[in-house]
């Protein structure tokens, strides 16, 4: 397929990977940002061709895993409400609450409906106009355009029975909260090449200069990631802290200005409180008192109060990079995507998902101790052979 299978090349990964082991020459702790990435990562068995001395976490960069219990708690009162249509990503509805997800409101008989865009929520406001309708506004950047426009459009038409249940986060504030922790080990991110599409990567640069960080804006196939790798090991190795675009096929240093205006139009920025993580300041975005009666919260009077979920999930750890989601001693057993203790166990892009779809029956032998290890690797178990042409 074209703009895919050129992203993939077996032979091209493998001079990728070699190029980076003849960079090393101690180890490096590099964070890869978006869940999409993670699961490009152990799907194709990317770690598997890096020396020894580059160590990849990942990171917090899924938005359905970091929506705080609370926000799912309020979702699930809303959708319980008899005149309301709850509308949302299929992704959020196994995302646990405090004692139940989305699909047992559903199975209990509250109106809750997948959609496949913001503005199909138009459409379902408008066939029933005796109802409430809801979105669930869940996404970083990326989805942040789509979600303002939708209520531009209701305030435009004058749909009154529509509001939206925001959950928008922002991912500079997440970076800085994780470089600021006093268990920080990551020198250098991988940065999310779709969220800098829209936003562009010039927010970045106080980062790196302040953390003394170096960020490559990346994207998601295989050698966007391992040429990201590249990149990032270079600077660290030349001691440099910039902000380089790896993504430059579809990334531009400011990013799309009209995307980006009409966020700043109906979005401001605020504190959010991420799962297993904590309230980051200046994290979040919520609705502008403009658009203030398109907010679900507002309109219901059910702003909770902050819930942690106590237990034995681990997914606040692994969403820092702490630890990987197969440490984790539920992983498999008592944390499934069927029954999931986490939110990073239910999402696509969760790391805990994608350790148990592609490496949950792997037999994983020891990685053999070479700072040239991918040619001995590749001769043991041939990571580029999961799915690379």
């Amino acid at each position: 397929m074209k703009y895919l299978d050129e992203y993939r090349g077996r032979d091209e990964a493998r001079r990728y990977a070699r190029a980076i082991a003849q960079l090393v020459t101690r180890p490096w702790t590099i964070m890869e940002v978006c869940g999409g990435q993670t699961h490009a990562i152990v799907r194709f068995g990317i770690d598997d061709l890096l020396p020894d001395g580059i160590r990849l976490v990942h990171g917090p960069g899924c938005p359905v895993c970091v929506t705080p219990v609370e926000l799912i708690d309020t979702a699930i009162q809303i959708a319980l409400r008899e005149e309301v249509i709850f509308c949302s990503f299929g992704d959020m509805l196994r995302v646990p609450g405090t004692d139940r997800d989305l699909f047992a409101a559903k199975a209990r008989g509250a109106d809750v409906r997948i959609v496949y865009s913001p503005l199909d929520t138009l459409r379902v406001a408008r066939e029933n106009p005796d109802r409430e309708v809801v979105f669930f506004a869940v996404g970083f950047e990326t989805t942040a355009p789509a979600n303002a426009a939708l209520v531009r459009l209701a305030a435009r038409q004058n749909l009154r029975n529509l509001s939206i249940l925001v959950s928008h986060v922002l991912v500079p504030p997440a970076m800085e909260a994780i470089l600021a922790a006093p268990d920080n080990r990551v020198q250098g991110f991988l940065a999310a090449g779709h969220v800098c599409t829209v936003m562009g990567f010039d927010e970045y640069e106080p980062l790196a200069r302040r953390y003394r960080v170096p960020i490559v804006v990346t994207g998601f196939e295989p050698l966007d990631i391992l040429q990201g790798v590249c990149m990032c090991v270079k600077q660290l190795e030349e001691g440099r802290c910039d902000v380089e675009n790896q993504y430059s096929r579809c990334v531009q240093r400011t990013g799309n200005r009209d995307a980006r205006q009409v966020i700043t139009e109906v979005f401001e920025i605020v504190p959010r409180n991420w799962r297993g993580i904590g309230t980051i300041p200046h994290s979040g975005l919520g609705l502008r008192s403009t658009y203030s009666a398109f907010d679900a919260e507002r309109r219901f009077g059910l702003a909770a109060p902050s819930v942690e979920r106590a237990g034995e999930c681990l997914s606040g750890l692994v969403l820092q990079g702490l630890r990987r989601p197969d440490a984790c001693p539920a992983f498999g057993t008592r944390c499934t995507p069927e029954h999931p203790l986490g939110a990073t166990m239910v999402s696509s892009e969760g790391a805990c998902a994608a350790y148990y779809r592609y490496r949950r029956a792997a037999t994983r032998e020891p990685a053999p101790r070479d700072s040239h290890r991918t040619v001995q690797a590749e001769a043991a178990r041939d990571p580029v052979s999961r799915g690379l042409p």
